[in-house]
Parts: C-alpha cells; structure tokens; sequence
C-alpha cells in the first residue's frame, strides 16, 4: 500500500473518529480514484470441472482489495493475501515494499470449480478487482509489487487465462492494451497476519472505505449471482 496514505488513514481513524474520515479522504486522496467496475464478457474458452478444489493465484495491486472481493465470492473456500513472483524466500511486507525482490502482492484463492469456475473467477478479477491495463500501479500504489499478474496453477488454466486477454483486447473491452503477465505458478508466501481480512477488519480505513469497499460493491452489483453477502475469513479457518 502507500504507506503514508495508509499510516495518514490509521491516524485519523483512531484518533478523530469516523467524523472526520470523510473530510480526511477528501483532503488527501485523489478525486475519482475509487475502482470502477468494467463490464466484459465471460471468457470463450472456460475449464468445466468435477474437482472438489482448484486453486487461482492472482495479483492486482494491494492484495487488501482482492482478498475482499474473493472472500465475497460463492464458490471461494478460502483467499490468502500474499507474495508471489519472486526469487526472495519467506519475504516479508518491508522487504517486498523495497519493490527488489521480484514478488507481487498476491491473493490465493482457492475454489471449487463446481460452483465457480475458474473462467469466472477471471472475470471478476479483470471486471471488479483491479484495472488490468495499469502497469506496475493500482491507483495510488505504484511499484512492481503492485504490478497485474496471474500465477497459473495448471496448464488449462494457462490457456483459459491467456486466451481470455487475448479475447478482451480484441474485443476491446478497455481503452488501454491489458497488461497483465500470465506466468506459471511457483511458490506462494503467505503474508504476515495483520494483513489477513483486512478489508472485513478496518472498514473504517480510509484506504480501505475509498479503494477497496467500491470493489466489494462493485462484485454484488456486476456479478450478483457470484455475491455472497458473509465472506470466508482467514480467521476462521
């Protein structure tokens, strides 16, 4: 995240209360930069399946969004905020904040493909979740940590995922090329606790009532079949 947005967010939130948070949010964010949703047509080419779980590694900015916007997903069995892409072992938030280690914030988001498939979890990634033509930024977060990319777990899924952009450009569903890289997946790093649920934990966060609720609402409103008002919580688990 940007970090002094964020530590501005914590501050006002626990020391002037929510009255002022509106009045902070105006001051310091960036007029209109709350996501907006894109409506794009479901992938052509899709992964029907009988597995009991499949699992998607995705990355699209400050995981806080992306986990919120999957853990509100039917179908979704669990969404881990992560690091993904790297060569840095165990990495920690600092350290891939630095922006050297290779990685990305990324959401695992494991599914059973019998309620959702992974064609549609694509979509409400590219649709609701981020802005895939954004490169190395979302919003007010720019670095290669923040950077659009899929994690392929399985061959078909590199097809659908790749298919599925080449699908969107042609289609030009955005205004802008994606840029989002499709690469194999390799091996996935959980992120410390703190970073866990947090969209459901600090709904009165100004980065997180600005950025990443619109998303949440953007999900029940563009995909309402796909909604699900209670999300799975790391915690809970």
């Amino acid at each position: 995240m940007n970090r002094s947005i964020h530590r501005l967010s914590r501050f006002v939130s626990s020391t002037l209360g929510a009255a002022a948070l509106a009045v902070a949010t105006l001051l310091v964010l960036p007029a209109g930069a709350a996501e907006k949703a894109v409506a794009i047509p479901a992938p052509a080419l899709d992964t029907p399946s009988t597995a009991p779980s499949e699992t998607a590694i995705l990355a699209g900015g400050c995981f806080w969004g992306v986990q919120g916007v999957f853990q509100h997903t039917k179908g979704v069995t669990s969404a881990v905020s992560g690091y993904a892409g790297g060569t840095t072992k165990s990495p920690s938030y600092h350290q891939v904040g630095s922006g050297e280690t290779g990685h990305a914030e990324a959401v695992k988001v494991t599914f059973d493909p019998r309620q959702v498939t992974y064609g549609q979890i694509l979509r409400i990634y590219f649709s609701v979740a981020h802005d895939p033509t954004q490169l190395n930024r979302q919003r007010p977060d720019r670095g290669t940590q923040y950077r659009s990319a899929i994690f392929t777990t399985s061959d078909s899924h590199m097809k659908v995922a790749t298919a599925y952009i080449a699908q969107l450009d042609g289609a030009k569903a955005y205004p802008k090329p994606i840029v989002t890289k499709v690469q194999p997946a390799a091996k996935f790093w959980p992120a410390e606790d703190y970073h866990q649920d947090y969209a459901t934990l600090h709904p009165d966060d100004t980065y997180i009532a600005f950025y990443d609720l619109p998303k949440i609402a953007n999900l029940k409103v563009m995909f309402p079949s796909h909604y699900r008002d209670q999300p799975v919580l790391v915690a809970a688990r």
